[in-house]
């Protein structure tokens, strides 16, 4: 059976001191015993924050984004190593603001997906499409090309190391969320594309879906065969909504 993961995605949000307070409220309410792994993933600058007040917590973490590169004269970027060195578990890759604020395609995803692997951090693959593509029936076809590329240049082996996260970007930060059905249906989609390559790895994927995830509706959404946890945007900056969204994470 696989463990329900819920990952907080800060965006770009936080403060040292906002950082503090929250942290610590949720390493308190979030121990083993819950059953539910937990990640945050911050920016950059507070990843020193995170491995100080989290190391010897239930919680992990990680970072919004990474460079394909390993090293060298790209300024402003930030290579796997360098998130390794705070201890990151999780990077996020391919977030729908990164596709479409930032022009991340397949490709480029997919490298950053491979470097992520290679690096030794655990990629979080955020797959998704417009509600212009789902208006058109595009839904399927869209995600699945997501999938592919990082499949194609990474191997499926590489799936049994990575999480995959369904985001309907039309729901992300709108307020509206897919249905427990809709979301169901593209999460059983992408794990039979999965199957087809490696039934093993498949069973064994966690894919979380993203996308207005509230206390009120997480429970139902979790209860999804197929919908393994979630990848929370703005209800993770606040301390009971997020404890109460891994609360509906918890194994029965």
């Amino acid at each position: 059976m696989r463990q329900k993961l819920v990952v907080g995605n800060w965006k770009m949000n936080g403060s040292l001191q906002a950082n503090q307070s929250l942290l610590k409220e949720l390493s308190a309410g979030i121990t083993d015993a819950c059953g539910v792994a937990v990640a945050v993933c911050v920016p950059f600058p507070y990843l020193a924050q995170a491995q100080a007040l989290l190391a010897k917590t239930s919680l992990a973490w990680g970072a919004q984004n990474l460079s394909e590169k390993d090293s060298g004269a790209f300024t402003g970027e930030v290579a796997a190593s360098m998130l390794r060195d705070f201890a990151c578990r999780y990077v996020l890759v391919g977030h729908s603001e990164r596709r479409t604020l930032y022009g991340e395609n397949n490709a480029l995803v997919a490298e950053k997906f491979a470097a992520a692997l290679a690096g030794g951090l655990q990629p979080i693959l955020c797959v998704g499409e417009t509600l212009a593509e789902r208006e058109t029936g595009k839904t399927g076809e869209v995600v699945a090309k997501q999938v592919a590329a990082a499949i194609d240049r990474a191997g499926i082996a590489a799936f049994s190391k990575a999480v995959v996260a369904y985001e309907p970007v039309w729901a992300i930060g709108t307020g509206k969320t897919a249905s427990s059905a809709q979301a169901q249906e593209v999460h059983a989609a992408i794990r039979a594309q999965v199957a087809c390559a490696d039934v093993k790895v498949a069973e064994g994927l966690q894919i979380l879906y993203g996308g207005s995830v509230k206390p009120s509706n997480a429970a139902e959404l979790f209860g999804m065969p197929d919908i393994d946890g979630g990848l929370i945007g703005g209800a993770s900056l606040v301390a009971s909504d997020f404890l109460a969204i891994c609360q509906a994470a918890t194994p029965a």
